[in-house]
């Protein structure tokens, strides 16, 4: 266990480690905590559409060699969040055919564009790596882990604030409107954070993966806990542990990021679901 320990240290003293680890840690965080949301609402498929969409946004930044590609893909992805809530809830258009329309849609333009125009000459190797998150958290720069470190905070802070509302509109946006809430607005909000959350998770585990990281520690923390005070506080616990470990453990086994990370959630559900079922919950 000292020996482990001190493989440990001796990483942390390189800043990319240490960088690494602080983002995708509060990327966990936000994901977990946003998650629930989604999860209770029924909005989860929104995380795996907008993580297709991402990439193809991502491609097109990177074939017109935009110097941050974020400033394409987060207002690409944010605006198509607010669509697929609004199609979601529209009864003669089916939000999961949308869904689908979307996801191919984006992933298949995206990979063509980058055979077309490629901006390197590992081409497959890129896309891999934006697919499942293999290394892109590890080279990640100052500027890029103090712009996510911002976001992270920010999107903390606003469900911090908006809490009561959050609460209101997750569980009956009828009562919530009759209170006066504009639950509209609120949920234009949460599509705007949910898209943020997804590019950024988009480093730690890659487009395909990235709706793992906002429905897992949900659904566990759900095993066990039966408030949405509870689930809430559990899924931000437990996502950022399960990040925190599976960055390490992928450090020190020399295994892609996110694939890892993934794979802590899914160990950490099963425990959850066995608890659950121990303590009849």
């Amino acid at each position: 266990m000292s020996d482990l320990f001190s493989v440990i240290q001796y990483y942390f003293t390189f800043d990319f480690v240490r960088y690494a680890f602080l983002v995708g840690t509060l990327i966990a965080l936000c994901s977990a905590l946003f998650g629930v949301i989604l999860v209770l609402k029924r909005f989860s498929f929104i995380g795996d559409g907008l993580s297709h969409t991402a990439f193809g946004a991502l491609a097109v930044a990177t074939v017109l060699r935009v110097s941050n590609p974020l400033y394409v893909v987060l207002p690409v992805t944010a605006v198509l969040a607010v669509l697929l809530l609004k199609a979601g809830q529209n009864r003669k258009i089916k939000g999961d055919a949308s869904l689908a329309m979307v996801s191919v849609g984006a992933l298949a333009v995206g990979y063509l564009l980058l055979n077309i125009l490629p901006a390197s000459t590992n081409v497959s190797g890129d896309v891999c790596g934006t697919l499942f998150g293999a290394t892109s958290i590890l080279t990640l720069s100052k500027a890029d882990v103090l712009l996510c470190m911002a976001l992270a905070l920010t999107v903390t802070v606003l469900f911090v604030v908006l809490y009561n509302r959050i609460f209101s509109i997750t569980f009956d946006e009828n009562f919530a409107r009759s209170m006066g809430i504009h639950t509209g607005a609120y949920n234009t909000i949460v599509a705007i954070v949910t898209a943020v959350i997804i590019v950024l998770a988009m480093n730690l585990v890659g487009s395909l993966l990235v709706s793992a990281l906002v429905v897992f520690p949900a659904l566990s923390a759900m095993r066990l806990f039966r408030s949405f005070r509870g689930v809430t506080l559990g899924s931000a616990v437990l996502g950022t542990l399960c990040a925190a470990i599976g960055i390490l453990g992928s450090i020190i086994l020399s295994v892609p990021v996110g694939p890892a990370v993934v794979a802590v959630n899914i160990i950490a559900f099963l425990l959850f679901f066995v608890l659950g079922k121990a303590f009849n919950r």
